[in-house]
């Protein structure tokens, strides 16, 4: 059947498994896919590729898979369209299939018998074939009709023609699109404040934003400025060790929460328990706290030391208060111990592994060395369903009940918030950032092993901005494995990420879509995108987000084809639009008027030079003195056409009537980035028919250096520089309040 060359066999492998034969890149040059990059690919997805006798053999497999399964992993329905059928594959050795009957259950996320059916006998044969020396059949079934939203178990069982097989599929009941506020598909227009959670100063925190600081800031910016949103860094749970573990894009899980948030002083225990607050009294902890506090940069090893600290006597005040047995058998005997009970109960197996994999890392950091990485764990311990991992678990509980803890009080504090947004009438509240993915050395890397291609990392291919390309050094999710699993761990990311406000921002949304791959070890040039099943992950979006009543927001810069937001409108995400990269095709900057209505306009992003910075050249200066550049005529030309570009946006402003007539519309007589330029570089946001506009507090308060410095880690201050004013002096301060009140003219919130 395969006759074909060893190379025409690896393409049509590749072909199968999403393998795209070449790519274009952002300036329309073509890259053809390599064999190198395609057999590196395919063995990083588990496929065996090296010589031709395996490659024939996973083509045959690749082609009878459902034959043998009985029926594909997944299967959509779109409310509003017709349901249509699914296909079954059932072995029937006699060539009379007049007895065969199929009887099938559709089974509802809680366990309940949503649909019962028996088709046959006398089913009509769609397709016969020999799989394996066997005779199979493919038959059509018909799906049901109106099935409410939701992720339901397809149980199938097919009796006569010599056979009595089951099989399983998932099937997904989706809503056309996302999410949308009615107010906004009315009219409304809304603005809000983007922030660094960890960036924030106060009189009471200990050395990093916390969810304290972050009530203050929801006070602030829905009550006295109307803000109708605040946009936050993603909340991922980080290992919070420096250099390579503060960046919020890089977490050890994107399931739950950074317990560093934590206020320490809102925690029951801490008021209530002596020995906490006689340690909480001792100097050496104050003069801890106060270093930390007063430090220009988050000192994340000292926060999580002291955090740690405190938050341990918390749990043991917390186990003895609220608790009766002996570990591991412990039984709640008061409110606050059975409403612990209950968050553990509702997060289930999942939040238990991720608390298990905390507890282990730590028993092996103190065993091995602080540098050790799950791969270097004795093996028995690099598989979680192994007898040793139980072990373990069954005699470490406390640990892991006490990791458990963290991530209760961690959400019980964002929940908390959460209320105060409404309260504060805020419409969205709370927008968080998604990351694209996740250590692989983290809880996510170790618990997910099955969907992670581990030999292979995503990036982008070359471009201007990085000419070599990129790695960013994530294991990409492999699309086959992922299916075959039903999508489950895809679905828990977006359902626990959802449920904490009213908008998400999905970092590098293409890869719904696809993820530009790199064989590890190879440079990132030697990369390829793989395709994904996007239909079946936007109808996963889709239902998350109408079911956490939450606006979806899809970060699509960089190497964007025009068919991603072609899909990505109609299924109600929003554009993703930055002020410096809006320009028309000959190079100026759009009028307001031609940014989409379905999009967030902002005028920087964290891996962007702020406002003031990108006036005065600062990123230019931070990269020339790292010696980023390539000679010094690289460095000039990057001003001079930073000098172009200040033309261009001075001009757009008096374009629009927005350039005060005492500020010249040459940037030579106009060398600072004064507020007057911020308010106005907003309003001309504001009036776009953009849904959302935010505004980063950086701008607001005239920051000069940026949040981040792509292609650094320990060279530049990244992810840990502090703002230069406290949430208490925000309140006070009357460039933000200015700001708000011309944003206010323009969207108001009623």
């Amino acid at each position: 059947m395969y006759d074909q060359s060893e190379s025409d066999l690896l393409r049509m492998l590749a072909d199968r498994a999403g393998i795209a034969v070449d790519y274009y890149d952002i300036a329309g040059t073509q890259h053809v896919t390599t064999e190198e990059t395609r057999r590196a690919i395919l063995a990083a997805m588990n496929l065996r590729v090296s010589n031709r006798d395996e490659l024939v053999a996973e083509l045959e497999a690749w082609d009878d898979r459902w034959w043998l399964r009985g029926c594909e992993p997944v299967h959509v329905l779109r409310v509003g369209r017709s349901a249509g059928t699914w296909s079954l594959y059932v072995p029937c050795e006699r060539s009379d299939e007049s007895d065969l009957s199929v009887k099938w259950t559709v089974t509802a996320e809680q366990g309940e018998v949503q649909y019962e059916q028996v088709e046959g006998p006398s089913l009509t044969v769609e397709e016969t074939r020999m799989v394996q020396g066997h005779r199979f059949v493919r038959v059509a079934v018909a799906f049901p009709q109106d099935l409410p939203l939701g992720y339901y178990t397809l149980n199938v069982q097919a009796k006569g023609g010599g056979t009595n097989t089951e099989a399983t599929s998932r099937l997904i009941v989706a809503p056309e699109r996302c999410y949308i506020p009615d107010q906004l598909q009315q009219g409304m227009r809304w603005w809000g404040i983007a922030l660094q959670l960890y960036s924030l100063r106060s009189h009471h925190n200990w050395g990093v934003g916390d969810f304290r600081d972050l009530g203050a800031v929801i006070d602030w910016a829905g009550k006295q400025l109307g803000a109708a949103v605040i946009g936050l860094n993603p909340l991922h749970a980080l290992k919070n060790t420096k250099p390579y573990h503060i960046s919020p894009y890089s977490p050890t899980s994107r399931l739950f929460l950074n317990d560093l948030y934590i206020d320490v002083t809102q925690v029951a225990e801490c008021g209530t328990d002596v020995e906490v607050q006689v340690r909480l009294a001792d100097p050496s902890v104050r003069a801890r706290i106060e270093a930390a506090r007063q430090s220009e940069l988050v000192d994340y090893d000292a926060v999580q030391s002291v955090k740690r600290e405190i938050l341990e006597l918390c749990y043991q005040a917390f186990v003895r208060d609220n608790f009766d047995g002996v570990e591991p058998a412990l039984y709640p005997t008061t409110d606050r111990g059975r409403s612990f009970q209950d968050f553990t109960e509702r997060e289930g197996e999942s939040l238990v592994r991720y608390a298990l994999f905390q507890a282990l890392e730590e028993a092996h950091r103190s065993s091995q060395s602080p540098s050790v990485v799950w791969e270097d764990w004795p093996e028995a311990y690099r598989t979680p369903t192994s007898e040793e991992v139980g072990a373990f678990r069954r005699h470490h509980m406390h640990r892991v009940r006490f990791f458990q803890y963290l991530q209760w009080l961690a959400a019980e504090q964002l929940r908390a918030l959460v209320t105060r947004t409404h309260d504060a009438g805020m419409p969205i509240g709370l927008y968080h950032d998604f990351a694209l993915g996740s250590d692989r050395y983290g809880a996510d890397g170790w618990l997910n092993q099955e969907v992670l291609a581990f030999n292979a990392d995503c990036g982008a291919p070359p471009d201007a901005f990085a000419p070599e390309g990129q790695n960013w050094g994530f294991s990409p999710l492999d699309p086959v494995r992922l299916r075959a699993t039903g999508y489950r761990y895809f679905s828990a990311l977006l359902r626990n990420n959802l449920r904490y406000g009213g908008a998400i921002r999905i970092d590098h949304v293409m890869a719904l879509f696809r993820l530009f791959w790199i064989p590890r070890g190879l440079p990132p040039a030697m990369g390829t995108y793989v395709y994904y099943h996007d239909d079946e992950l936007l109808a996963i979006l889709a239902l998350e987000s109408v079911r956490a009543q939450a606006l979806v927001i899809g970060e699509d810069l960089g190497t964007v084809p025009d068919w991603v937001r072609e899909r990505l409108g109609p299924a109600g995400v929003l554009s993703y639009r930055v002020f410096y990269f809006e320009r028309e095709h000959w190079g100026g900057w759009k009028p307001p008027a031609h940014y989409p209505a379905q999009s967030l306009a902002v005028a920087t992003t964290h891996d962007l030079p702020t406002l003031v910075g990108y006036w005065e050249g600062a990123d230019i200066d931070t990269r020339s003195a790292l010696g980023l550049f390539p000679s010094e005529e690289a460095r000039q030309a990057m001003w001079a056409e930073r000098q172009r570009e200040k033309s261009g946006i001075l001009a757009a402003l008096k374009s629009d009537g927005l350039l005060p007539s005492w500020v010249s519309d040459d940037p030579v007589y106009t060398p600072t980035m004064t507020p007057e330029l911020v308010d106005c570089i907003h309003q001309y946001l504001a009036r776009s028919p953009a849904w959302m506009v935010l505004t980063n507090l950086e701008d607001m308060i005239g920051t000069r250096l940026q949040t981040n410095l792509p292609g650094t880690v320990d060279q530049h201050p990244n992810w840990c520089r502090k703002l230069s004013t406290t949430v208490e002096d925000l309140t006070q301060d009357s460039r933000p309040e200015r700001l708000a009140a011309l944003l206010r003219l323009t969207r108001p919130l009623v």
